[in-house]
């Protein structure tokens, strides 16, 4: 999995790729995330839709980077979400405590509001 990132004035845009099944790249994104809330960036959007596929490790990842972003008073968006991933959300109703949009420019303009 490769994690690429950018930023929009003051949100993080991490862009993801690959698979996240668990091990070291998979835990790497909560390190990332956790770094740039070291750095004081509180705003991350998380861009999915080079994600082929997440199973349970990968979704524990991204509640770890949703726990991490709450307890630092900051936003975390969910964009480019797949079918397959939104279904896994939606089954696991792990739907209702991230914020998703159709894209990453959506999830930053939501993020600026």
């Amino acid at each position: 999995m490769k994690i690429k990132e950018k930023f929009d004035k003051n949100i993080a845009v991490l862009s993801l790729s690959g698979k996240m099944m668990g091990g070291p790249d998979t835990m790497a994104v909560h390190q990332h995330v956790k770094g740039l809330l070291a750095d004081g960036t509180r705003n991350v959007v998380i861009d999915m839709k080079d994600i082929k596929w997440l199973n349970s490790s990968g979704l524990g990842v991204l509640i770890a980077c949703k726990t991490s972003v709450d307890q630092a008073e900051g936003q975390l968006c969910l964009a480019g979400v797949t079918e397959k991933v939104q279904s896994l959300l939606m089954i696991s109703h792990l739907i209702t405590i991230f914020d998703t949009a159709e894209n990453a420019d959506r999830a930053v303009a939501a993020l600026r509001q």
